[in-house]
């Protein structure tokens, strides 16, 4: 019986690399993401290449009761999830005060209460059953106090490595993933001017997922990708 991943924000980035890394390798999907249309799309693209079950599963994860419905599909014992890849998540670009504090809270809402509570739905299903692995998107702009993204992101990580210690000697594992820029649809959306970064700064999606699940493997609390990063987390960490 193949195994199944669910992954959120799939249909592009980092989400959709993951989707084609771990459907290359046999896993059943389960696809969150907002855009229907393109859903649908993308679950045909990878049924037809890699030969796996695809689940599209529309849900705004900013709202609580469709957040809901996914943890009601991770808690499914039926239907078990073996993976959970939470990586649903945008930027909003502007300054707090002067901002709309809505966009921030729907922001807060995707990138903070949706991990924390799809990470709980999934890791009591995975307890149970004495194996899973749960890993969650964050950003080396967690080590960055500029905004409220970064603020976001520094919960992820602290979360997942708190959520790591409980789990581990139950045979969950959990990682928290760290990029730096990686060239994906993501800067583009939030309207931010990225021609000017240096191409070595640049990480490609999908050697940060093969990365990651090198790091999950080998059974890293964190992944960091890229050299340049790995020296900015050492820099941020250690130099304030």
């Amino acid at each position: 019986m193949a195994k199944t991943a669910l992954i959120t924000g799939a249909t592009a980035g980092i989400g959709n690399s993951f989707a084609r890394f771990l459907a290359a390798r046999g896993y059943d999907l389960v696809l969150v993401a907002r855009d229907e249309p393109r859903l649908h799309l993308v679950a045909e693209e990878l049924r037809s290449k890699f030969g796996v079950n695809v689940e599209p599963f529309r849900a705004d994860l900013s709202r609580y009761d469709e957040c809901a419905w996914v943890e009601q599909r991770l808690a499914d014992e039926a239907r078990p999830v073996d993976v959970l890849i939470n990586n649903a998540g945008y930027v909003v670009n502007q300054r707090f005060v002067s901002g709309d504090l809505l966009a921030e809270q729907a922001m807060f809402d995707v990138l903070v209460r949706a991990v924390m509570r799809l990470s709980h739905a999934a890791g009591r299903a995975m307890s149970h059953r004495g194996h899973g692995v749960i890993i969650n998107v964050s950003s080396v702009a967690g080590w960055i106090p500029q905004s409220t993204y970064g603020a976001a992101k520094s919960y992820v990580t602290a979360f997942s490595q708190s959520l790591r210690r409980e789990l581990r000697r139950k045979g969950v594992r959990v990682l928290a993933l760290c990029p730096g820029y990686t060239a994906t649809e993501f800067h583009e959306r939030a309207n931010y001017a990225m021609g000017k970064l240096p191409k070595f700064m640049w990480l490609d999606a999908d050697q940060v997922v093969a990365t990651a699940w090198a790091d999950m493997e080998r059974g890293r609390a964190l992944s960091v990708p890229g050299a340049v990063y790995k020296l900015a987390r050492t820099a941020l960490r250690f130099g304030r």
